[in-house]
């Protein structure tokens, strides 16, 4: 799942007549970096919520068949927040773990290193998630999270070395049980919840990522395509 559902509020006005997935890096839409970056990994079923300004997302993306993907939407008549859009679209998504992506991100991630979460939370019911995280931005980010021996997520405590969760996520359908499928939900209460019980693992990813959630970081995540040319 690609979650494209947001306003993008940060960066209007270009969001005002363009939802925040189809700007622009590289001379291509910003989602259709992650919908190459999945069928190369071998994911071809995607499921992309959505709300302001959807039908546009719709008419640029269409059926996914460009990529060799197929694409189902979520459509939302307001946001629901992460937690709740994800849980809004269940009935797509199936009975089996799946991956969620943030739709305004941009990383060269490979998203064939969430098979072994996928298969591990197809095999214990206990686990019900798998977080990527990464180093700590230059730039304000949410609660900030660590890594145990074991490798399970938690909340960062002293002498942790802190990480900011990077939007990419494995799910089991049982992490989503208890979140409303119409109504607004953060992901954060859930996470917690999970770490808590120590049914959520974690990795450390150290590669390409960029938060596209101003107009200053998409100008970013263009000279980074002008430098490396991906």
């Amino acid at each position: 799942m690609i979650l494209a559902a947001g306003r993008g509020e940060r960066m209007r006005p270009l969001t005002d007549t363009c939802p925040k997935p189809l700007l622009e890096v590289g001379g291509k839409p910003l989602i259709a970096w992650h919908i190459e970056r999945l069928a190369a990994a071998g994911v071809t079923r995607l499921v992309i919520n959505h709300a302001w300004l959807g039908h546009l997302v719709e008419a640029r993306l269409g059926d996914g068949s460009q990529w060799g993907v197929h694409i189902q939407y979520s459509a939302e008549t307001s946001a629901l927040e992460t937690a709740g859009g994800i849980a809004h679209a269940l009935p797509l998504l199936g009975d089996a773990p799946f991956l969620v992506v943030n739709g305004d991100i941009f990383t060269d991630y490979d998203f064939r290193r969430l098979q072994p979460a996928l298969a591990a939370m197809a095999r214990n019911p206990q686990q019900t998630g798998h977080l990527v995280l990464m180093p700590k931005a230059d730039y304000p980010t949410g609660r900030d999270l660590a890594v145990d021996a074991q490798g399970f997520a938690k909340v960062s405590e002293p002498g942790d070395v802190p990480m900011t969760f990077a939007g990419i996520a494995a799910y089991s359908p049982a992490f989503f049980a208890d979140v409303p499928r119409n109504a607004p939900s953060p992901l954060l209460p859930h996470f917690l919840q999970a770490m808590h019980a120590k049914q959520m693992t974690a990795e450390v990813f150290s590669g390409q990522w960029l938060d596209v959630g101003t107009v200053e970081r998409l100008a970013a995540a263009n000279d980074l395509v002008r430098i490396t040319g991906q």
